[in-house]
């Protein structure tokens, strides 16, 4: 582990030169991880252990769109691919990553099977950090762990192909064998993190639903719609609002501040951008402070998490789900992306 200095703070960080792969399957050698959950985080994470060289199984339910994209993937039944419980029982290493709803439903299936010595493995810690609500506790003689990829399992998948890597939070939430440490970090490197940094479950799930609810989701939405409305108020058309909102945004300013940061793109920027971007970031963070403290303080008392809980377990949650992402799909902003991303000359 070594201490990096993150704006004068010094943090925990582990990165692939001090612990690397071979440390890490030396260490796992003898671990039969069962991925439990085949959905958003399960075929990255999974494929990537696979293609490293760990033992790795796949819990799904048989007959459901995920167990056919599982067989897709090249997993097979009865080898590697088995039913939740079937996996469960064969595993170390338990990847609990199963959707926040399903962890609830799923827990007294996995619990029975966590017998002493075992590892629980979390990508999120919202199932353990609000358990008065979800009942996820598990037995006191075994490793909680997590492994948090800060991005999509989709990501964690392509990052690794191209040979690099997906940063990823980790934290140990009980550790009953006094391997926890060593177990935790041989799977975040398993799993293709760049680095991974050190947090705890409760800091992961409340920085987590707030960013998603703020800049990752929720507000650059927000952002989107208004300014993308407020140009077309005043006559601009689709195609100009789409691509001052949008397109020059994500294609051209983001991966700057990617590559070097944000003083760096605004350095390279005309010095009229540059003018304006400073005389008015400070105005859009004092107007959306109150929102993101709100946001921060509905998240630590537990009522987002309650309301995906609640959200998440109606019958007919799918179906309202889709009416709201068609709202998205089917709004003019949106529908003008559709055509501006076709007209992208193709890569060669």
């Amino acid at each position: 582990m070594a201490k990096m200095n993150f704006g004068g703070i010094t943090e925990n960080v582990v990165t692939r030169q001090e612990y690397p792969l071979s440390k890490a399957l030396e260490t796992l050698k003898n671990d039969t991880i069962a991925i439990i959950g085949y959905g958003v985080q399960g075929p990255g994470q999974s494929l990537n252990l696979r293609d490293n060289g760990f033992n790795v199984i796949v819990g799904q339910r048989k007959g459901s769109k995920s167990w056919d994209k599982a067989v897709a993937d090249g997993w097979t039944e009865g080898k590697d691919l088995f039913e939740i419980e079937e996996a469960c029982s064969r595993a170390t290493i338990i990847e609990y990553l199963l959707s926040d709803a399903g962890q609830i439903t799923m827990w007294p299936t996995v619990k029975k099977h966590l017998t002493a010595g075992k590892a629980l493995y979390f990508s999120h810690g919202f199932g353990i950090t609000y358990n008065d609500r979800t009942g996820i506790v598990p037995p006191a003689d075994i490793d909680v762990i997590m492994v948090a990829p800060k991005g999509s399992g989709t990501s964690l998948r392509r990052l690794f192909i191209e040979g690099r890597g997906l940063n990823s939070s980790y934290a140990i939430a009980q550790d009953a064998t006094g391997k926890a440490y060593d177990r935790v970090i041989s799977l975040g490197i398993g799993v293709g993190s760049g680095y991974l940094f050190e947090t705890d479950f409760r800091r992961e799930v409340y920085s987590d639903l707030t960013g998603e609810r703020g800049t990752l989701m929720g507000a650059i939405q927000g952002i989107f719609a208004a300014q993308y409305q407020v140009l077309r108020d005043h006559g601009h058309t689709p195609s100009e609002a789409f691509n001052e909102t949008v397109e020059e945004l994500t294609q051209s300013l983001m991966p700057l501040v990617a590559e070097n940061g944000m003083d760096w793109m605004y350095a390279n920027c005309s010095t009229t951008a540059q003018r304006g971007a400073l005389d008015w970031w400070k105005r859009f963070r004092d107007a959306t402070l109150p929102v993101f403290n709100e946001l921060y303080d509905k998240v630590a008392a537990g009522e987002e998490a309650q309301r995906s809980i609640d959200s998440n377990g109606k019958a007919d949650y799918r179906t309202g789900l889709e009416a709201e992402l068609k709202e998205l799909r089917e709004s003019e902003m949106w529908r003008t992306g559709e055509t501006v991303r076709s007209l992208r000359p193709e890569r060669k």
